[in-house]
């Protein structure tokens, strides 16, 4: 009998312990069914959410993209001019009063004047993406005395003035004026 007792307590004791774990995990899954009901009013009020940002930034961002590509524009721009005065400066320097070029044993003179220096530059090929207008100057400072002109000695200056059209969003000016000058010695 006594062997009985202690059969029928162990076995009893088994039973009871398997017995609490159904009761366990029915009230974990009546805490999870809860806060998943608690939670679900939460997240059906944030499914727009990332569509207002969008909203928000995607206007920003392109306002920033276009503006950094019209600075990039700008630069390109400025080192368009300052290509063209140098350019001008070089066709003036070599094309002083003294120059002459030998063509069939005769001698042509090759001279020009700040006019058709002026023309040369507005002339020169550079892609004018910006759509903005050029206009050079050029003039002869006088080194040699009694020399006034481009002769040999004088330095030629080519000032190239540029009007950039602004297309920027939310800024007040319209354009920007970009000035170049390159100055070099007249050689001939």
């Amino acid at each position: 009998m006594a062997y009985k007792n202690t059969v029928r307590r162990n076995v009893a004791a088994g039973a009871g312990r398997s017995a609490g774990y159904p009761r366990a995990l029915s009230r974990h899954a009546r805490r999870f069914l809860l806060s998943r009901d608690r939670n679900a009013g939460l997240t059906v009020g944030e499914d727009g959410q990332t569509l207002i940002e969008m909203a928000v930034s995607l206007p920003i961002m392109f306002a920033l993209i276009f503006c950094f590509m019209e600075l990039c524009l700008a630069f390109y721009t400025y080192d368009m001019i300052s290509e063209a005065a140098r350019e001008g400066a070089q066709y003036a320097m070599v094309r002083g009063s003294n120059c002459t070029t030998n063509n069939s044993g005769a001698s042509v003179p090759c001279t020009v004047t700040s006019t058709q220096v002026n023309t040369y530059v507005k002339n020169l090929s550079w892609p004018n993406i910006a759509g903005g207008t050029l206009t050079p100057a050029t003039t002869y400072i006088q080194v040699a005395p009694n020399l006034a002109g481009n002769y040999a000695g004088n330095y030629v200056n080519v000032t190239v003035t540029y009007v950039f059209p602004m297309k920027m969003p939310l800024v007040p000016t319209k354009s920007w004026t970009l000035t170049s000058s390159s100055q070099m010695y007249i050689i001939q």
